[in-house]
């Protein structure tokens, strides 16, 4: 079975097993937004969790070893870094999915993982850090994106105020720290950028005004971001050149 397309080339080390992992989750992921019009139903939640769940198993199977070039301290540990930060999003599915009231539980969950990206991007900067024009100017696209989000927001968001505004710069922050990694393939900022726009559409729905099929929408974008990320990320450090 050949999977190149799908991890966005050959990756080094990547077996028949690991292609099952990676079909489990493309193929919950898509299950998952296909039966949006019939959530809740039983099992729902664990097809959302086995969307994710494979991807952060890749991470800690495939990339122990793998060296970055960034902090020393920290060498030989993408597979934690990376696994973990999936894991924390997987977690944060499952809350927000939860019967009852778990928004902010999921909200903690999602910020918990925002900041291990961060701490996996910015370990991979160069030293010292010369961005170029390209990644400037999308730095200053995400910002004015973020500001615009920030200030539509916040007159209703009341008690909410400080947990959304603190997460709203934590997304920022990992999603310019993705750009100003200078990856050699845009996988893994594009990633970052879609899941920032998910949980923009989140944020609209739950204290502005839905988006038109968000339900789709959301889970398409948030999916499409981590998978990026992961996939991208593995392809980084383990492709073939």
């Amino acid at each position: 079975m050949n999977t190149d397309v799908l991890t966005f080339g050959r990756l080094r080390g990547f077996g028949e097993t690991d292609k099952w992992w990676l079909l489990l989750s493309i193929t919950c992921g898509a299950v998952y937004l296909a039966t949006q019009s019939l959530q809740p139903f039983p099992g729902s939640i664990a097809v959302k969790a086995l969307s994710i769940a494979p991807l952060a198993v890749l991470a800690f199977k495939l990339l122990r070893g793998a060296r970055p070039q960034g902090i020393e301290w920290l060498r030989d540990r993408d597979n934690l870094i990376l696994g973990t930060a999936l894991s924390f999003s997987c977690l944060g599915d499952i809350f927000l999915d939860l019967p009852g009231n778990f928004f902010i539980q999921g909200l903690v969950s999602f910020l918990v993982a925002h900041f291990i990206y961060i701490l996996l991007f910015v370990r991979n900067w160069t030293r010292p850090l010369r961005p170029n024009g390209r990644q400037l100017a999308l730095t200053a696209a995400v910002l004015i994106a973020s500001l615009l989000l920030s200030n539509w927001l916040s007159p209703n968001l009341g008690a909410m105020a400080k947990p959304v505004m603190v997460y709203i710069c934590a997304i920022t922050v990992m999603v310019i720290s993705s750009i100003l990694a200078g990856f050699s393939k845009p996988h893994v900022w594009l990633g970052a950028v879609l899941f920032m726009i998910s949980d923009s559409m989140i944020a609209a729905g739950r204290f502005k005004t839905p988006v038109p099929m968000a339900e789709y929408l959301i889970w398409a974008t948030y999916y499409l971001g981590q998978y990026s990320i992961a996939i991208g990320y593995l392809r980084e450090k383990l492709g073939e050149r």
